[in-house]
């Protein structure tokens, strides 16, 4: 006498036909397909931009998210993020020379931040992406020099006064800044002296 339980002696194709098959490998590509776009749909911060590269379809050089969400379509795109926390940088701009040929000294604090309007993205993922916060400074603070000089050496000493000074700072300073797609937030200007009050 056979001692196997029925379930023992029974043919396991007797019970997993084609159509069960089907249906095990339909709802395997069925969840396969859910874990896929939980892993590649990808939701934004408000205090960062999601930046998608590669085959982008746009004729652009990256697809720039500020806030929501985006599915990132696997092989054929990837992503970064750039954050939008404002920089400070502070600056002490040494012996510039105005209109009159006067040095003249400025110290003071610039918080500057990754645009979030379409063009000032688009070039922040030109420019910055994959930098480190010590590099998007760097190129910053190379650019503020440089407008800084360009608006002393423009205006007479006289005039160089806290009003006049940081609005003409704003009007040449914050496009320049557009260009890498960052800008400009604040200017606090802090002390500025001239070789004539050096010299009183």
């Amino acid at each position: 006498m056979n001692s196997l339980p029925f379930f023992a002696q029974t043919d396991p194709s007797k019970f997993v036909g084609p159509g069960a098959i089907a249906v095990v490998l339909m709802l395997w590509l069925l969840f396969s397909v859910v874990m896929l776009f939980v892993k590649f749909y990808k939701r934004c911060p408000s205090n960062r931009i999601l930046v998608i590269y590669g085959k982008t379809g746009k004729g652009e050089a990256a697809t720039c998210i500020a806030g929501g969400a985006r599915l990132v379509m696997p092989l054929i795109q990837d992503y970064a993020w750039l954050s939008l926390e404002p920089i400070q940088i502070e600056i002490l701009l040494r012996r510039a020379l105005s209109i009159e040929d006067i040095r003249v000294n400025v110290a003071g604090v610039f918080t500057v931040a990754i645009g979030t309007t379409p063009e000032t993205m688009q070039n922040a993922a030109v420019r910055l992406l994959g930098l480190s916060l010590a590099e998007i400074k760097k190129q910053a603070e190379d650019i503020i020099f440089g407008q800084l000089r360009k608006v002393i050496v423009s205006m007479q000493i006289e005039d160089i006064n806290r009003d006049k000074f940081l609005v003409n700072i704003e009007n040449t300073l914050e496009p320049q800044l557009h260009k890498i797609g960052l800008v400009l937030i604040n200017v606090n200007i802090t002390d500025i002296t001239d070789e004539r009050s050096n010299d009183e």
